[in-house]
């Protein structure tokens, strides 16, 4: 094999292992929440450190959308101050970890959050049939946000102050 082509094959062997050494691509870990910052967005202590970690599949209340306050109150009903197992989906542009949240009792928060009418079902980044069966459930039962006859989006919301703050930087 020439030089080049086992230096090439060297390099990704290195990257490979160096990617499957990085915690925050281990499959699954558990930890202590140790902070609530939204519905969504939790903290899990982790080998002594706090690792930001992003609900998988799910999408609540942004700050200073109706029912945002009843997210992050749900979530830390729910998890705050306990074990959780987090399966690893991926990392983030933000560095955040995504992942699934799993209760001791074997319920994952992300659907319980969207059962509870308290988040949408992230459609743009998953798949799962019984996200998108228990946010149906939850609108036809007007449940939590779902009250509201209509309802804006976490995303919508986020592209609207995206839009306001590029015009008043004009």
């Amino acid at each position: 094999m020439p030089f080049a082509r086992r230096l090439v094959v060297a390099g990704l062997l290195v990257a490979l292992a160096t990617a499957l050494a990085t915690p925050a691509l281990a499959a699954s870990f558990r930890g202590r929440v140790v902070k609530i910052r939204d519905g969504d967005t939790i903290d899990v202590l982790r080998d002594r450190t706090a690792v930001k970690v992003r609900v998988f599949g799910v999408d609540a209340p942004e700050r200073g959308q109706p029912y945002s306050a009843r997210a992050k109150s749900f979530t830390a009903d729910l998890v705050g101050n306990r074990e959780v197992r987090v399966e690893v989906k991926e990392v983030d542009r933000y560095g955040r970890i995504v992942g699934e949240v799993l209760l001791d009792d074997g319920r994952s928060l992300g659907p319980e959050l969207v059962r509870a009418g308290l988040a949408w079902h992230y459609r743009r980044y998953s798949k799962d049939p019984e996200l998108a069966r228990l946010e149906e459930e939850a609108r036809r039962a007007r449940r939590g946000l779902w009250a509201d006859p209509k309802p804006t989006p976490p995303w919508a919301y986020r592209e609207m102050l995206r839009g306001k703050s590029r015009r008043s930087a004009k």
